[in-house]
């Protein structure tokens, strides 16, 4: 089939074909270039960072408006409007800017650019970004409240949290309180 015959035109690479190729191919022969391109490296490797299968995002659009209680084990980006209970015990949840949210809220991580009328327990970090608003009670190891930000409500720094595992219970054995103020703060 291969034989000493070279062909006329180029060919494209074809999953089917055998791994051979001439014994001295030139290196302007684009089949081969595009066959070992595109079978030596793995579809992970052209895959981009944090996008693997494990830590995909879901998304609720600006259009949707849910009431209840939403629960999973997969980062969330809210665009739309939520009423009720917003439960991801390890995961990420970022508010969009465009999402407002009258929720109570647990995850490990909370972004907010949106607005949210609620308390916040997060596990690991929370942050308020500039254009973001909350009117509640916060609960976390980390805080961050970026200049512009508006936030009323307490906060308690929960060191105890990041140790725990799983149920999202949180216990109040270490706490400070902290206000907003001008400026990016990290407690």
């Amino acid at each position: 089939m291969w034989g000493n015959k070279k062909p006329d035109t180029p060919q494209a690479a074809h999953p089917e074909q055998p791994k051979s190729f001439p014994v001295n191919p030139p290196p302007s022969t684009p089949a081969a270039t595009s066959w070992e391109g595109t079978n030596s490296m793995s579809t992970d490797a052209m895959r981009p960072l944090g996008a693997t299968a494990d830590r995909s995002t879901a998304r609720l659009g600006p259009s949707l408006h849910i009431k209840g209680e939403i629960s999973g084990n997969e980062d969330l980006l809210i665009e739309g409007s939520v009423e009720g209970l917003v439960q991801l015990d390890e995961r990420k949840l970022t508010v969009g800017a465009t999402a407002k949210l009258t929720a109570d809220i647990i995850a490990r991580e909370v972004v907010v650019y949106g607005s949210v009328k609620g308390n916040l327990r997060a596990k690991d970090r929370i942050e308020i970004k500039k254009d973001g608003s909350v009117n509640g009670d916060l609960t976390t190891a980390r805080i961050m409240i970026e200049d512009g930000a508006y936030f009323k409500g307490s906060i308690e720094i929960d060191k105890s949290g990041e140790k725990e595992s799983g149920g999202g219970s949180f216990s109040k054995t270490s706490s400070n309180t902290a206000t907003a103020g001008v400026g990016p703060k990290t407690i």
